[in-house]
């Protein structure tokens, strides 16, 4: 999905260009390339390498797994400059499909490497054990990930889904006060209550699961400072941590230990109702704004900016979504289960 948005965004002006794809795959490397372009690209394509690799290393040996994983991502970047030939705004290249196609391979190459090493075996053992077997566990664990990376974009508040908005102000003229907005606490504690649910029906003791979601925004903190040092200008450095935000972050820790003594089944009620809350707040109460909105914030000109905050944006607003949806799924698979352990008559 990363890679699709990333190379399609803004998904609008489909017409011919004047020229073919053939040509494209035939002309020279472009003498605009550089060095950044080959690295973003290949940084891009590495992670999906690692993930396929690993997938495919279930099934087949080492080099049959280097080889599908590298043979898949050099299809999708070809399919992905392919459809970029149809966009005005996008610029199709060889030189591309190169280095997407080489982070595949180092990918598929690292994720091979990695399960060879004993440090592999005993971290898949920890997670085996700190979390619950069955179906769905690892959808579920992709899930904090995926929040976890709309988190850390820098011109959003801390766990918020509304952008900062203030003026651009010189170096030495101070910030006016802005007025206390409740309902974006309101929003951060509903969206980090969403978090602390989803890994409390995940985890197999819960009490630990203060420890995770303490580490996770540690993490995302860690991770946003250091996005906002390297691509917002001066000024704009904290305006991701705001009273709103520590605030809400209280609150939805409060909430969220207030519902740990809660069987399996009305934890699923709960994060549901979180996450429906948070559409409900985010998106008919607060405004939003739009990712262009944000980019005045930013110094930073390389590579697919607007497209990083549009992509980080976006799995934000999709994230209840595709809670609700897994949710569904693992309360339908309890009940198979459960019919199934009944004792027969």
């Amino acid at each position: 999905m990363f890679i699709v948005y990333a190379s399609l965004s803004p998904f609008s002006g489909w017409q011919e260009q004047g020229f073919t794809f053939a040509e494209v795959l035939v002309s020279p490397f472009r003498q605009t390339y550089t060095a950044f372009d080959a690295l973003s690209n290949l940084l891009a394509y590495l992670p999906f390498g690692v993930l396929l690799a690993l997938t495919f290393r279930v099934h087949a040996d080492s080099q049959k797994s280097v080889l599908a994983a590298t043979l898949v991502g050099l299809l999708l970047s070809v399919l992905m400059e392919y459809l970029q030939t149809w966009l005005p705004g996008r610029i199709s290249s060889n030189a591309d499909i190169v280095s997407n196609t080489t982070g595949m391979f180092i990918g598929a190459l690292l994720a091979v490497t990695m399960v060879r090493q004993l440090w592999f075996g005993r971290v898949t053992e920890w997670r085996i054990g700190l979390f619950r077997k069955g179906a769905g566990v690892d959808f579920g664990l992709a899930l904090m990930m995926l929040w976890m990376f709309a988190q850390i974009n820098p011109s959003l508040p801390m766990l918020g889904n509304v952008f900062i908005t203030e003026p651009v102000y010189g170096m030495f003229v101070a910030m006016p006060d802005e007025p206390f907005v409740v309902w974006e606490s309101l929003a951060i504690a509903l969206n980090l209550m969403m978090a602390g649910l989803l890994l409390l029906t995940l985890l197999r003791e819960r009490r630990h699961a203060v420890v995770g979601v303490v580490l996770m925004l540690c993490t995302v903190a860690l991770a946003k400072f250091v996005a906002a040092a390297t691509l917002l200008k001066s000024w704009a450095l904290l305006l991701w941590l705001n009273g709103e935000a520590m605030l809400g972050i209280i609150i939805g820790l409060l909430l969220m230990v207030s519902t740990g003594w809660m069987s399996r089944a009305w934890l699923f009620r709960a994060t549901a109702l979180a996450a429906l809350s948070y559409l409900v707040l985010v998106h008919w109460v607060l405004d939003s704004g739009t990712p262009s909105a944000a980019m005045r914030l930013y110094y930073w000109r390389y590579g697919h900016l607007r497209n990083y905050v549009g992509l980080s944006q976006t799995v934000s607003s999709l994230f209840p979504l595709l809670l609700g949806g897994y949710l569904w799924w693992a309360r339908a698979s309890r009940h198979q289960e459960e019919g199934k352990n009944e004792p027969l008559p």
